[in-house]
């Protein structure tokens, strides 16, 4: 009782001060190993290092650099027009466009942030001027943005894979038909909402040839090519994610200065930004593996799955509680953040339960996504209501964004009933 005491009073009181929250998690871990551990704090820093020192987590800030680039390179523009006359006859129109350019920017942005920043910016504007109901776009952005952290190149699935030492490609592999499944679940969505009430998204007569829409994709070649260099290498196994992602930030670098509007200036900022956001990853990684070993060593996730075992729960009953706790902390704590600061506990806990961690990774990266667009932290949800300069407040998208964290919360019921639909791929390739 006095290690939960110390364990959650002292997180909570630290990270009330205002410290950052890495520093909160490293500084518990630091009193748990002084106080429980007869004084063994340098055990921290040989996990500090072993964490640091691998290649894994050294991509990172390369998918990170590249997200960054594609965001400020206007390429996001390109991709919009190039989907938009494919779903102009179909109910709901440019809707849809907003779900299938997030999960084509999301295959090489790797953050849900990036994902709904750079597809809002032009969706937004374009489509409020023709018309659409304003919520309903912003709900939809914000759901499809959410599939920047599924669909692979993750971050989510990078730094699961570095903290747990889990395959990034099978990963990868394993996050690719739950997110094309998430996206057409959206899209059924907004299918259904056009056709009950036509007036949220008018109807575009403009008659357009099979030819003329096919010919809109080659706009978009140049990002294809990104796609399918950087995932493509990694699924099957030409080159490891560190790998791929370096090249892919040299395509990037190339493409964007040719294809989109890359200047050096925005090149500079993008690099300026990802060690930014690196820092604040790092940070969160540092104390959540200080904490990581202080509870490791006191056998907490043994002493867990004993008492669980004890009280008759069956797997599956714990997956619920596990699952109903991150919805609640995702309400306080961003995605990346919730991840990293609870995996020490609850990846041995489901890994003891007999639970793939493959699947594990791709089940918390759907609730952590569901984090983003619930309030009061929910980033994409704030990002948004910058981007229509507060025409949509921040109660209105939350709103709006409903029934997009409904759709993950039935998402990560079909994995649970049927895992090959994560597995799949993974064991087919790998």
């Amino acid at each position: 009782m006095s290690f939960w005491f110390v364990l959650i009073g002292g997180v909570v009181a630290t990270a009330s001060t205002g410290v950052a929250l890495g520093a909160a998690l490293g500084l518990v871990g630091l009193i748990i190993l002084y106080f429980f551990s007869n004084g063994a704090t340098s055990l921290a820093i040989d996990a500090i290092w072993s964490v640091f020192n691998s290649f894994t987590l050294s991509a990172v800030p390369m998918f990170i650099l590249l997200g960054e680039i594609l965001l400020r390179s206007g390429i996001s523009e390109k991709a919009y027009s190039a989907f938009a006359p494919v779903f102009r006859k179909i109910p709901g129109g440019l809707l849809h466009t907003n779900i299938a350019v997030c999960t084509v920017f999301g295959a090489v942005s790797g953050s849900s942030l990036s994902t709904a920043a750079a597809v809002g910016a032009v969706a937004y504007p374009e489509m409020s001027k023709r018309g659409y109901d304003k919520d309903t776009i912003v709900g939809s952005l914000a759901g499809g943005g959410t599939l920047g952290l599924l669909i692979p190149p993750s971050l989510s699935f990078l730094i699961y894979g570095a903290l747990t030492e889990t395959s990034i490609g099978r990963l990868f592999a394993a996050g690719i038909i739950p997110g094309l499944l998430v996206g057409l679940l959206f899209m059924l969505y907004l299918l259904i909402k056009s056709l009950k009430n036509p007036s949220i998204a008018p109807r575009d007569d403009t008659e357009m040839s099979l030819w003329q829409i096919l010919a809109g994709f080659k706009q978009i070649w140049p990002l294809l090519t990104l796609i399918i260099s950087v995932i493509g290498s990694i699924v099957a196994g030409l080159a490891t994610p560190t790998e791929a992602a370096g090249v892919g930030v040299v395509l990037a670098v190339l493409i964007c200065s040719i294809w989109g509007d890359l200047t050096f200036q925005k090149l500079i900022d993008a690099l300026y930004h990802s060690v930014l956001l690196f820092s604040v990853v790092g940070f969160l990684v540092l104390g959540a593996t200080i904490l990581a070993q202080s509870v490791s060593i006191l056998g907490i996730p043994q002493q867990i799955l004993a008492t669980v075992a004890d009280s008759g729960l069956n797997a599956y009953g714990v997956l619920l509680i596990i699952v109903l706790i991150y919805l609640v902390l995702g309400c306080f704590f961003d995605g990346l953040s919730l991840m990293i600061m609870t995996l020490p506990v609850t990846f041995p806990l489901l890994i003891g339960l007999g639970f793939d961690p493959i699947w594990i990774g791709v089940i918390i990266t759907i609730v952590i996504e569901i984090g983003q667009v619930t309030p009061p932290v929910g980033l994409n949800l704030s990002v948004l209501t910058a981007l229509t300069q507060n025409e949509v407040s921040l109660g209105r998208v939350a709103i709006a964004t409903v029934p997009y964290w409904l759709i993950h919360l039935f998402a990560i019921l079909l994995l649970t009933i049927f895992p090959a639909l994560a597995l799949y791929l993974p064991n087919l390739l790998f």
